[in-house]
C-alpha cells in the first residue's frame, strides 16, 4: 500500500513539473495523506509484533491456570498422606524391603517373583519377630499396599515437575513464582528420599530393643510434617492465586483477627504433627477412656522416663496426654475465633470459611474420641487422620481469605 502511494505521488509529481512545477493544494494534500498512511502502517506493524508477547506475559488467566494447577497437586498430596496412614495402620509399610526409581515400579508378575520378594521380606525383623506364620498371600496385600503408597508419590512428583517445565516455557510464571515453584519441586524430592530414610529405620536389626519392630516416630513426623508441608505451601499458593484479596478496611479488630487466625493455622498443624508420634509409637492403644486417661485425669506413668524430656517423644503415655491437650486447645482456639468473628463484618467468603473451620473442628475432636474409645479401628482411624487434613484446609483457606491486599 504504502508502494502504490509512493507511485502514485511520483506521478503527479511529474505532470507538475510538465506544468513549469507550479505548485498545487492538491499535490500537498496527497503529501500529507502519503506521510500519515506510512505513519499508521508503521504503527500497526509495532502492533502486531509485541501481540504475541503481550500473550506469554503472565496475567489474571494464566494466573487462574497455575492456580488450578496447584490446587490439583495438593490434592494428590491428600491422597499420598491419606494412603501412607491407611499403610501405616495396615502395617504394610516395611514390606518392600528396597528402594528404586524405576525398576521397583513393576510390582512380581509371576508365582516365582513373588516367592523371591517374599523371601526377601522374610530376612527383616518385622517377619521374624511379628509375621513369622504369614503366607503369600497375606504378604501380597501388605506388598500392595506399600507398592501403591510409592507409585503415588511418583505421580505427585511427575504433577508437579512436569507443568512446571510446560509452564515456564510458556512464560506462565512471575519472577516470584519460579522461585516458588522451584522450591515445591525441590520438596517433592526431598519428601521421597525422607519417605525411605523413614523405612529403613524400621528394617534395621536392633538386639537391645524388647520392642515390636516399627520405623522411628522421629522419621516418621518427619515425613508426615514435610507432606503436611508441601500441601499447605501449594494450597495457600494456589488459593492466593484464584480468590482475589478482599478490599476491607484495614482496622485495628481486623489485624487482631488476622494474627489470631495466624495462631489458630499453627496450632492446628502442630496438633497434626503431634498425631505421628501417636501414630509412631501405637500411642493410642495405651488408654482407651476419655476425658480421663483410666482413673485418673493425669497417669502416673506421664513422666516415667529419664531424662524428662524423652518422655514427649518417646513415652506413649506421655505422647497421647499431649495429643489430647493440643487436640482440645485447637478446638477451645477456633471456637474463639469464630465468636470473636461474629462481631465483625467480614464478606460472605470469609465468614463461610470460619463457620466451616469451626464445624470440622467439632467433628474431628468426635472422630477422635471414637477412635480412642473403639481401640483404634482402621476404617475410623484413617477417617480421623484424613480429617486432619480437612481441618488444616480449611484453616489455610480462612487464612487466604483475611490476607492483606497487596500493594
Amino acid at each position: 500500500m504504502l508502494l502504490s502511494s509512493a507511485r502514485t505521488a511520483f506521478f503527479c509529481g511529474c505532470r507538475n513539473a510538465g506544468k513549469g512545477f507550479q505548485p498545487s493544494s492538491r499535490s500537498s494534500q496527497l503529501r500529507q495523506w502519503v506521510v500519515k498512511r506510512g505513519q499508521s502502517t508503521i504503527t500497526a506493524e509495532a502492533g502486531a509484533t509485541s501481540v504475541p508477547a503481550a500473550a506469554t506475559v503472565p496475567n489474571a488467566a494464566t494466573n487462574r491456570i497455575v492456580g488450578r494447577w496447584l490446587l490439583g497437586c495438593s490434592g494428590l498430596v491428600v491422597g499420598a498422606v491419606v494412603l501412607g496412614g491407611v499403610t501405616r495402620l495396615t502395617e504394610s509399610g516395611l514390606s518392600m524391603v528396597d528402594w528404586h526409581l524405576v525398576r521397583e515400579m513393576k510390582p512380581p508378575q509371576s508365582q516365582t517373583e513373588w516367592e523371591a520378594e517374599f523371601a526377601k521380606y522374610q530376612q527383616f525383623p518385622e517377619f521374624k519377630i511379628m509375621n513369622h506364620d504369614m503366607t503369600l498371600p497375606e504378604f501380597k496385600f501388605i506388598f500392595y499396599m506399600e507398592w501403591g503408597h510409592r507409585m503415588w508419590g511418583r505421580l505427585v512428583g511427575l504433577a508437579y515437575i512436569l507443568p512446571t517445565a510446560y509452564f515456564w516455557r510458556k512464560g506462565y510464571f512471575t519472577r516470584s513464582m519460579k522461585g516458588k515453584v522451584l522450591g515445591l519441586c525441590g520438596f517433592v524430592f526431598f519428601q521421597g528420599l525422607l519417605g525411605w530414610y523413614m523405612v529403613k529405620s524400621g528394617l534395621e536389626e536392633k538386639p537391645e530393643s524388647h520392642d515390636i519392630p516399627r520405623v522411628s516416630q522421629y522419621r516418621l513426623s518427619a515425613h508426615l510434617g514435610s507432606a503436611l508441608l508441601l500441601y499447605c505451601a501449594s494450597l495457600w499458593t494456589g488459593l492466593t492465586l484464584m480468590l482475589p484479596a478482599h478490599k476491607v478496611a484495614e482496622t485495628k479488630r481486623l489485624m487482631q483477627l488476622r494474627r489470631f487466625a495466624k495462631g489458630t493455622g499453627g496450632l492446628v498443624f502442630l496438633t497434626a504433627l503431634s498425631g505421628a508420634f501417636v501414630a509412631g509409637l501405637d500411642a493410642g492403644l495405651v488408654y482407651n477412656s476419655f476425658p480421663k486417661m483410666g482413673e485418673r485425669w493425669i497417669p502416673d506413668d506421664l513422666l516415667a522416663f529419664s531424662p524428662t524430656l524423652k518422655n514427649f517423644f518417646e513415652n506413649p503415655t506421655t505422647v497421647q496426654f499431649d495429643h489430647r491437650i493440643l487436640a482440645i486447645s485447637s478446638l477451645t482456639a477456633i471456637t474463639s475465633l469464630y465468636l470473636y468473628s461474629r462481631k465483625m463484618v467480614l464478606p460472605r467468603r470469609a465468614k463461610m470459611a470460619i463457620t466451616l473451620l469451626t464445624a470440622m473442628a467439632y467433628g474431628q475432636v468426635a472422630l477422635g474420641i471414637s477412635t480412642l474409645l473403639l481401640y483404634v479401628p482402621t476404617p475410623l482411624a484413617a477417617t480421623h487422620q484424613s480429617g486432619s487434613v480437612a481441618l488444616l484446609s480449611l484453616a489455610i483457606w480462612v487464612l487466604a481469605e483475611l490476607r492483606k491486599v497487596p500493594k
